[in-house]
């Protein structure tokens, strides 16, 4: 294929409700979409950073700017482009792994739809729906959280992920577990927000049985994800830290973890991301599909990714209506606690042209 533009086009998306994280609180998401515009086919991406640069050093004005001034410039000058080329011509530019990946993404859905295949099983799926989770953030109060999680519960979801943080650890773990029983699959996501010297404290999530921990160190604190598995019994899954196939070789030969969080836009797109599940495969490691509050272009290509079959624990690919009121494209309905995965060329959805306009802020032509 020959690239001829991209658009880049920045949509605002109201929460439905705040999400806090131990990084902060979002009301709405500030949301960069590419439209990959080729002589055989369009196609598109979600660049999954935030507004500020706090989850990663990543944030939307600097994707924008980066796309703008190198990785578009460059693509547009391949003269055979299809999306395995994307990452060795980007490869010169250091970092920038979710700019990168909705670049990627969307020149590999202009790709697939020119030739009718779908995303999923270009990935490799084996599944045609798969098991969906939810990330409910902290709360105000105990019973705040309480009932948040059990509308999510009655509303079919098969596992519940709870933010942490210190403070807001042990107790509502220990909350939803008294009222909900052992049989809810129950794990909790630090973001980030503790230290090694936090290990006697953690250890004392052990005794809820839950499914795993996600990073609750320093992103770069690999050793020390490793010195605290030997501390505790829940099983310790990585997030920030895995950004390659090679870091989560790295992490799991040093055992900082037993579970891997795969989210393509933070590895720098699916390709990587179908890397990083293989490498696992071959370690025996299970992974899960993380989610960065997609809109329904995102949530598409990450249910494609889902249905890998190294996919055995249920992630963050939750409804549409989890988050937003109005979706972008055709809203994700969830049925008996799973979602379908697209079957249609490339991502499988698209964009619905008055909703998509509704909520747009502002657009960017860039051509050769």
């Amino acid at each position: 294929m020959k690239l001829t533009g991209v658009e880049l086009r920045r949509i605002r998306m109201p929460l439905v409700a705040p999400f806090r994280t131990s990084f902060g609180t979002e009301t709405s998401r500030d949301v960069l979409l590419l439209r990959a515009v080729t002589d055989e086919a369009e196609g598109w991406g979600e660049c999954v950073a935030m507004s500020d640069p706090r989850y990663s050093s990543e944030y939307v004005d600097a994707a924008a700017d980066v796309l703008t001034r190198f990785l578009v410039p460059v693509l547009a000058a391949h003269p055979r482009l299809d999306a395995h080329a994307v990452a060795p011509a980007l490869a010169q530019f250091r970092g920038h792994r979710m700019a990168k990946a909705a670049l990627e993404t969307a020149v590999l859905d202009a790709e697939l739809r020119a030739s009718g295949r779908p995303l999923a099983r270009e990935l490799g799926a084996v599944r045609e729906r798969v098991p969906c989770g939810v990330s409910v953030g902290i709360a105000n109060s105990i019973g705040e959280l309480l009932d948040s999680v059990g509308g999510h519960l009655d509303e079919g979801y098969v596992r519940i992920k709870l933010k942490i943080e210190p403070g807001w650890d042990v107790e509502p773990v220990r909350a939803v577990r008294e009222r909900f029983g052992d049989d809810v699959l129950l794990q909790v996501d630090a973001n980030a927000a503790y230290s090694l010297a936090d290990a006697r404290h953690l250890a004392r999530l052990d005794p809820f049985g839950l499914l795993l921990i996600e990073q609750p160190l320093d992103e770069e604190d690999v050793r020390g994800h490793a010195a605290l598995a030997k501390v505790l019994s829940t099983p310790i899954c990585l997030d920030e830290s895995i950004t390659s196939a090679r870091a989560a070789a790295d992490a799991i030969g040093l055992g900082a973890c037993s579970i891997v969080n795969v989210k393509p836009g933070r590895v720098g797109g699916y390709l990587e991301a179908r890397r990083i599940h293989d490498v696992c495969a071959a370690h025996g490691v299970p992974v899960w599909c993380g989610g960065m509050l997609e809109t329904g272009i995102g949530r598409a290509a990450n249910l494609a990714l889902a249905a890998l079959p190294g996919f055995t624990l249920p992630g963050d690919t939750s409804a549409s209506g989890r988050y937003y009121r109005t979706d972008v494209t055709a809203p994700f309905v969830l049925d008996d606690g799973h979602l379908p995965v697209p079957a249609g060329p490339g991502i499988g959805v698209d964009p619905l042209p008055d909703e998509l306009e509704a909520v747009t802020t502002s657009t960017r032509w860039l051509t050769p």
